[in-house]
């Protein structure tokens, strides 16, 4: 793997090509204050006024207009074509905390991927923000204070065992897999919830409002 283009102690929002708000990179940016754009994403980031301090993909979505805006020195070419700009830039990026924006909901094959990328990246701790809900790669423990309530889904992107305290609907025994049992609406019944899996390979998915305590559970655990 090469090394680290970007490398903070801060965390960073990555921007992707997708349709974002203002009011989204407002709140990843308060939270990961590092813009940094996958390719197109550097686009979108201009046009809400914010300059990407780098610019990680194989550079066939920025536009002409883009590329000149933005510094050489932070333009960053990976010209492999076998991952996506979203695995490219994740995988480049070195830092506690990557709030994603504009790699969910724009079209269905985009957004399979960056889940699969969300697994197979599970050490960036990477949330992947969409308009009304978010998504994240399960570590082996968490530990979440949400409310009950709360929806909480688990989507298996392969084969995955684990336990779980504070859900309607346990998870214990159960196996589940993508082609099988997944865990998708469950419910929150107590102030905090703790999950174990088996194995890596669970996506998390929890309503937006319950961004900040996910990102807590994150950081803190193992």
């Amino acid at each position: 793997m090469k090394s680290p283009i970007v490398q903070s102690t801060q965390g960073v929002t990555l921007a992707g090509g997708g349709p974002f708000a203002a009011r989204d990179l407002a709140l990843a940016l308060k939270r990961a204050p590092v813009p940094v754009a996958a390719d197109g994403g550097a686009d979108r980031l201009l046009r809400l006024g914010v300059m990407p301090e780098a610019v990680i993909g194989d550079m066939d979505s920025i536009s002409p207009a883009a590329r000149q805006a933005i510094p050489q020195s932070r333009q960053h070419l990976v010209a492999e074509q076998v991952t996506t700009d979203f695995d490219k830039a994740l995988r480049l990026i070195e830092a506690p905390l990557v709030l994603a924006l504009g790699f969910a909901g724009a079209r269905l094959d985009h957004g399979l991927a960056a889940f699969s990328t969300l697994i197979a990246r599970a050490e960036r701790r990477c949330l992947l923000i969409g308009p009304k809900d978010f998504a994240f790669a399960a570590p082996s423990r968490l530990e979440l204070d949400l409310a009950p309530g709360d929806p909480l889904s688990l989507f298996p992107m392969g084969r995955v065992g684990g336990t779980s305290a504070g859900l309607e609907w346990p998870i214990a025994g159960l196996e589940f897999a993508p082609d099988g049992m997944i865990g998708a609406s469950n419910r929150v019944v107590a102030r905090r919830v703790a999950l174990s899996f088996d194995r890596p390979g669970m996506l998390v998915i929890l309503p937006r409002r319950r961004l900040d305590a996910a990102i807590r559970a994150l950081l803190a655990a193992p």
